[in-house]
């Protein structure tokens, strides 16, 4: 089955975004088959990235998945609370990656934070986190509800793991640092300069002799303001 989305509205031509709508639970009955909604998910998140939410056809999805539509509704609810269930999942795909502050050594700080930089600045410029920040960016104001999950999944979590790691190396005496959910912000915000911004507008992204000078410069100046 081929669904085409040429009868569609231009991007020129959207309709204005629909006031976030709690998506219904979906409907009880036999357990999901983890395998169909693998598939279900896989293929939603290639139709919002190429469409955007508001463009994306529910029978489309359901087409290049292999199921049927109700299939669809049946696990997710609606089109947004199948949005809802991408923007989770590729969330959680890039916040597993991240070290947890109990496996960082507190008297190592540098070395800490070069397996925690190059870790995120990796999954940072990877296709999962720069599709969901794609989309997430594509609904801003219409779904808080997805918004609001994302950023306390994802950046809230990834910075509050941080902070806590650098409150033991405080407490250990290896750093000072007298805010740490600050100094965490600002020691992942030197990941998201132009490398960043050119991933996100799929564009040439830097290379690995870049990103390991960046990753460097990122440690060096955050102990010169930080190290004990």
């Amino acid at each position: 089955m081929c669904v085409s989305y040429n009868e569609l509205s231009s991007p020129l031509n959207l309709p204005m975004a629909r006031p976030s709508v709690r998506a219904p639970k979906p409907q009880r009955g036999r357990p999901r088959d983890p395998e169909r909604v693998r598939r279900i998910l896989e293929a939603a998140q290639r139709h919002f990235s190429e469409h955007g939410l508001e463009r994306a056809s529910v029978d489309a999805i359901a087409a290049d998945a292999g199921v049927a539509k109700m299939t669809v509704y049946s696990n997710f609810g609606s089109k947004e609370g199948l949005f809802q269930a991408v923007v989770r999942d590729r969330t959680a795909t890039v916040v597993a990656g991240v070290p947890g502050a109990g496996a960082l050594d507190a008297d190592q700080p540098e070395k800490a934070l070069l397996a925690i930089g190059a870790r995120f600045l990796a999954l940072a410029r990877g296709d999962d986190a720069l599709g969901a920040l794609r989309s997430v960016y594509g609904v801003a104001g219409a779904q808080s509800e997805v918004c609001s999950a994302f950023y306390k999944d994802g950046p809230e979590r990834v910075i509050g793991e941080l902070a806590t790691y650098l409150r033991r190396a405080h407490s250990a005496g290896t750093l000072k640092v007298r805010n740490p959910p600050q100094a965490a912000d600002l020691f992942l915000s030197m990941f998201l300069g132009s490398g960043h911004i050119r991933g996100l507008l799929k564009l040439e992204m830097p290379d690995s002799r870049e990103n390991r000078a960046l990753l460097r410069e990122a440690v060096r100046v955050f102990m010169a303001a930080y190290g004990a």
